[in-house]
């Protein structure tokens, strides 16, 4: 069978309103949309991402065998063991060996490893202008060390000062100075209690780590601008925890505005 399909003809596919019998609710099985010369294993993905949107696959529902979803989608076995090796990746699903409610194909909540993965590869791939990219960062951002004042726990203040410390040391390296500017602006995010915000603030974040880094390597004036990041992140962290949000936020903007412009015109072009 071949892996480029034409439109999928009704008569392939089980009429509506015919149920799969298995170990989850029944799902219905509608006719899938497809368009010309699209690729047998996105059939499957579309069916699978139509299912969800429409609420008729959950967290814990089971995928149709993998004979079964070939045969009612009229596409190759090979074509769904792709399609399922798609959506393992993005983590939407895990395969399991056996047969009854552990075994087989199974929506999972998505991890947020997973989601971050994504988004950091199409914010870094899409070639996004970097105004653009800083825009929703300050917005995100701002958002984060907002919450972070109120909901920051002792743990995650503890995690925020051992990075100030690091990147306090004299000795430090521009790129070992990077991470742990990377990771402070990340648990700022992550102590807001947002898992979204968190996420997004650390795929675009991640998205720009290079470019940042790059800015860092050709600075000729390294020691001025270290120490004014060292001060923009001690006033942001302080902010967080007295728990003054108005100020974590506007500081954050600050910070983010300054630095992103003065390693744009330090930096030779």
């Amino acid at each position: 069978m071949n892996d480029t399909v034409a439109p999928l003809a009704t008569e392939n596919l089980r009429p509506a309103g015919d149920f799969i019998a298995g170990p989850s609710p029944a799902v219905e099985v509608p006719t899938v949309e497809t368009a010309p010369g699209i690729r047998a294993f996105e059939v499957v993905l579309t069916w699978v991402d139509e299912r969800i949107l429409a609420g008729e696959l959950g967290v814990g529902d089971h995928l149709p065998a993998e004979r079964e979803l070939a045969r009612m989608l009229d596409v190759s076995r090979a074509a769904v063991r792709e399609a399922i090796r798609a959506l393992q990746a993005q983590g939407v699903v895990r395969s399991s060996v056996g047969a009854g409610p552990a075994g087989g194909t199974t929506i999972t909540a998505v991890p947020s490893h997973a989601l971050s993965r994504l988004l950091r590869q199409h914010v870094a791939l899409a070639n996004f202008p970097l105004h653009d990219v800083i825009e929703v960062r300050v917005a995100l951002e701002r958002l984060s060390a907002r919450l972070a004042a109120t909901h920051a726990s002792a743990d995650d203040l503890a995690a925020m000062r051992d990075l100030l410390d690091t990147m306090d040391d004299p000795g430090i390296d521009r790129a070992h100075f990077n991470d742990c500017d990377t990771a402070f602006h990340v648990t700022v995010a992550a102590a807001a209690g947002n898992v979204l915000a968190r996420d997004f603030t650390a795929a675009i974040r991640e998205s720009m780590r290079l470019p940042i880094l790059d800015r860092f390597r050709t600075l000729d004036s390294w020691d001025t601008v270290a120490p004014a990041l060292r001060r923009d992140h001690e006033a942001i962290y302080a902010a967080v925890a007295r728990g003054d949000g108005a100020a974590a936020a506007a500081l954050t903007e600050q910070h983010i505005r300054s630095a992103w412009h003065t390693l744009t015109v330090a930096s030779p072009t």
